[in-house]
C-alpha cells in the first residue's frame, strides 16, 4: 500500500508549498517533488490569489506527470477553463464566454490573469482539462469540495459522452437547472442551503450570499444554519426547515475515508468526522497551508496534520 500526503488548497503560494514538501521529506526532482515511498495528492486550486501562481502549477504538474504525485480539479481550476472558453457562435464585439467576464469573476482571476503570459496560460487550460474530478486511491477519495456519488457519477458519465471540459460539456455544466450545472456546483464548490428570507452573509471575500455551504458529510436533522455551515463565515443561528434537507444523508460511517480542501477552515486542523479531514486552512489568506499524512488509517487523527505557516 502507499502512503499519501494530501495538500490542500495552494492558491499561487509557492515558497510556503515547497516548504512544506521538504518538510515532509519531498525532494526536488527537475521542476516537481518526489518521496521514497509516499506520493503527494493536491485537492486542486492551484491558481489565483497568490503571487506565484506559475510557480505553484509548475511543480504540481510535474509532480503529477512524473509519477509521484496525483491531483484533483479545484474550483478555481474549472472556473478557469469556462472563463476562457468562448460560448460557440459568437465572436467580435459580441464574444460570450462560459464564465462571464464580469468585475466579481475577473477580481477572483486577476492575479493569474496578470502572472500567466498568453501562452503559459493556455498551456495551463489544456492541463487542467486533463485532471479528475475524484480520486480513489488505496483506500482513500479525494475531492475538492462534496462526495456525493449520484453527482459524481452523472460527471464521469458526461465527461465521457462530450469531452473532458469541452464545450459541449460546459453548455450543460453552466445551464442553472440542470443536473450536471447542481453536480458541478456540490462537488466543486460545495452542497449549499438557501437561507430564510430577508437573511444573508458576507462571505470571505465580501461576496453577500443568501445561501450558506453545508455539512454535507453530517445528517442535517434538528440542526441550525450555523451549526450546519461549512466555513467560517458568521451564519445566522436559525433552526433550518427539514423541507429544506430533503436527500441529505451525511456521508456514510463506514465509507472510505474521504479527503476535501475548498472550506476556509481557521485554527488547529483536525478530522470533521471519523473518516472526513479538509486540508484547506486559508493559505490564501494569510493561514495554514496543511496536508494531511496518510499510512492506512481507517480512522483520521488529528496528529497526521502536517502544516506550515
Amino acid at each position: 500500500m502507499t502512503a499519501y500526503d494530501i495538500i490542500g488548497d495552494i492558491h499561487g503560494h509557492a515558497d510556503k508549498l515547497k516548504d512544506l514538501l521538504r518538510s515532509l521529506g519531498y525532494q526536488r526532482v527537475g521542476d516537481g517533488y518526489q518521496h521514497t515511498n509516499r506520493h503527494a495528492v493536491f485537492v486542486g486550486d492551484f491558481v489565483d490569489r497568490g503571487p506565484a501562481i506559475g510557480e505553484v502549477i509548475k511543480i504540481a504538474r510535474a509532480t503529477v506527470e512524473a509519477g509521484d504525485g496525483f491531483a484533483v480539479m479545484g474550483n478555481h481550476e474549472y472556473n478557469a477553463i469556462a472563463f476562457h472558453t468562448k460560448v460557440p457562435g459568437t465572436s467580435g464585439n459580441s464574444d460570450k464566454w462560459f464564465r462571464e467576464h464580469s468585475d466579481k469573476n475577473r477580481k477572483q482571476h486577476q492575479a493569474t490573469l496578470e502572472q500567466l503570459s498568453p501562452r503559459e496560460l493556455s498551456d495551463a487550460i489544456a492541463w487542467f482539462r486533463t485532471l479528475p474530478v475524484t480520486l480513489e486511491l488505496d483506500g482513500i477519495r479525494v475531492v475538492h469540495a462534496a462526495w456525493r456519488d449520484n453527482q459524481i457519477a452523472a460527471i464521469q458519465q458526461s465527461l465521457a459522452s462530450r469531452g473532458r471540459f469541452s464545450t459541449d460539456f460546459l453548455a450543460e455544466s453552466e445551464q442553472a437547472g440542470s443536473e450536471l450545472h447542481a453536480a458541478i456546483e456540490d462537488v466543486l464548490k460545495g452542497p449549499e442551503l438557501k437561507l430564510p428570507s430577508g437573511l444573508s452573509i458576507t462571505d470571505k471575500a465580501g461576496h453577500i450570499r443568501d445561501t450558506v455551504r453545508v455539512k454535507w458529510y453530517e445528517p442535517p436533522t434538528c440542526q441550525t444554519y450555523r451549526d450546519f455551515h461549512f466555513g467560517s463565515d458568521d451564519v445566522p443561528n436559525v433552526t433550518i426547515d427539514d423541507t429544506m434537507t430533503q436527500g441529505m444523508t451525511g456521508y456514510p460511517t463506514d465509507a472510505p475515508p474521504v479527503f476535501v480542501g475548498h472550506y476556509w477552515l481557521t485554527g488547529t486542523p483536525a478530522p470533521l468526522a471519523p473518516n472526513v479531514a479538509c486540508t484547506d486552512y486559508s493559505v490564501a489568506k494569510g493561514g495554514k497551508l496543511v496536508a494531511y499524512r496518510w499510512d492506512g488509517e481507517p480512522v483520521l487523527s488529528a496528529d497526521k496534520y502536517r502544516w506550515t505557516s
